[in-house]
């Protein structure tokens, strides 16, 4: 469920006069160091601190004003108002794990192609740095998945997702079989190169990609999408955000792979079972305006939309 709060409430509890901000940067683009240096310069000539990570600090022009943390850990962002990420997708769901960890705003801003956890483009970091300056922002909250696998019974992996947790073949001259299951019951099993579990977020990356719907952030469900499935019935599914989606890897079958939004991964053996449910724990992302979802994607797919006139009067 998309959930929305005013900047007010999301900056409670923040002193006027302490106020910090986390700034988050691809440093290996040269449009992210720019973009960064701008960033920083407007957050501190408006009397907002800035922290980044150390290991960033060292590729970025930044002045003595900023303070520098060591870690990456969700404790690296306590005490700050948001987390600004400077990015493509990959940026931008790094930067969701801290988001989620400390339960921070994230806002944004893609440096990459599409970009649709982003709120602004390069081209918008003075009205990014005015809107946090006055708080002109809302938070709204993500849907994300919690995953475990299991092997032999036992629970051998736990993780999450904001996009996508996605159970892949590892061998790429056998099939991964395997069998469906919504809420304890099978669904159907077939051959395939994997399996798709998105939230409506994620229903425009890697599900999207696989032909599965393009899902409205407001909607609440959980997606189930095939991979290259050798079946006659292996369509996306959309389910309950309440149900329990799982993927059982049949024994005799090569092991598979889990990716957690592409970033996290770990090896599954034959047998192995997948359950996917609604995560306990959302992402908080800042938005500076109000713009439909409908009009994001039109612009970030460049969708044909000439001769459309629109409703009659």
């Amino acid at each position: 469920m998309e959930s929305t709060t005013s900047s007010a409430e999301a900056a409670q509890g923040q002193d006027e006069g302490v106020r910090t901000v986390f700034l988050l940067a691809h440093t290996g683009r040269p449009a992210a160091i720019r973009s960064a240096e701008l960033v920083v310069q407007g957050l501190l000539r408006s009397g907002i601190g800035v922290r980044v990570l150390e290991a960033e600090a060292a590729d970025l022009p930044l002045p003595d004003a900023v303070k520098t943390v060591k870690e990456a850990t969700p404790q690296c962002l306590d005490g700050c108002e948001l987390l600004i990420v400077l990015g493509g997708d990959g940026t931008l769901l790094r930067g969701a794990e801290f988001a989620r960890a400390s339960g921070v705003p994230m806002l944004g801003v893609n440096l990459g192609r599409v970009g649709f956890l982003a709120e602004a483009e390069r081209d918008d970091l003075d009205k990014v740095v005015d809107r946090v300056v006055t708080r002109a922002y809302e938070v709204e909250e993500r849907m994300t998945l919690d995953v475990v696998v299991h092997s032999n019974g036992d629970v051998v992996h736990t993780d999450w997702a904001l996009n996508e947790a996605a159970v892949q073949k590892v061998s790429p001259e056998r099939m991964l079989e395997v069998v469906l299951e919504i809420d304890g019951r099978p669904v159907t099993g077939f051959g395939c190169d994997g399996i798709v579990y998105a939230t409506p977020t994620g229903s425009t990356a890697y599900a999207f990609s696989a032909g599965g719907p393009v899902v409205w952030p407001e909607v609440e469900a959980l997606l189930m999408v095939p991979i290259s499935a050798h079946a006659l019935f292996a369509k996306p599914l959309v389910t309950s955000p309440s149900s329990v989606l799982a993927v059982e890897v049949q024994p005799h079958t090569p092991h598979g792979v889990l990716w957690c939004d592409g970033r996290r991964t770990v090896e599954l053996p034959p047998g192995a079972r997948v359950e996917v449910r609604r995560g306990a724990v959302p992402v908080r992302l800042a938005r500076l305006h109000h713009a439909s979802f409908t009009d994001r994607l039109v612009a970030k797919f460049a969708l044909p939309v000439s001769g459309w006139r629109g409703a009659p009067h």
